[in-house]
């Protein structure tokens, strides 16, 4: 089957398809510091939206994975006048609604709704930023957890594969 033309739409998004490798930092107040792997995919299937997959895996001090972290998954969906929607979804039992723009090459996201199950840990906000930067994807995330108001929580540098 031959691959969708991708959605006129995503224009202002369509940099981040495909699938990106690297690694990063994490910690915070609650926490010790840690190292981790990643693996983000973004793809399309000709409709005006990308799907997303993030899989984090912790790393030992050689740079081997050790076990499992973090998956999220969601769509992001570009808006008129360079806005963007983006949904995400946790095993965890937390759901996020981000909002935000992208300029360039810049993507800015702020939660603008965050739901629990019973279960969930305390979560209650996320500021995310995504940029190109020499070819490569960074990004940075703050969170809102545990009683403690937005914060440094992960960032990473990942290379594109496919």
């Amino acid at each position: 089957m031959e691959e969708p033309e991708v959605h006129p739409d995503l224009e202002p998004i369509a940099w981040l398809l495909g699938r990106w490798e690297g690694a990063g930092v994490g910690g915070y107040p609650t926490i010790e510091s840690f190292n981790f792997g990643q693996e983000i995919e973004f793809g399309h299937n000709g409709k005006p939206f990308l799907t997303y997959t993030s899989r984090t895996w912790l790393l030992d001090d050689a740079g081997d994975r050790v076990r499992p972290l973090a998956t999220e998954t969601g769509y992001w969906r570009q808006q008129p006048d360079r806005q963007l929607e983006v949904l995400l979804s946790h095993p965890t039992g937390i759901v996020e609604i981000y909002v935000g723009e992208v300029v360039f090459h810049k993507i800015e996201l702020r939660t603008d709704v965050v739901a629990r199950t019973a279960s969930a840990k305390e979560y209650t906000a996320g500021h995310r930023l995504y940029g190109l930067v020499n070819g490569n994807l960074m990004w940075a995330y703050d969170m809102a957890a545990e009683g403690v108001g937005l914060t440094s929580h992960m960032s990473a540098e990942l290379k594109k594969v496919a």
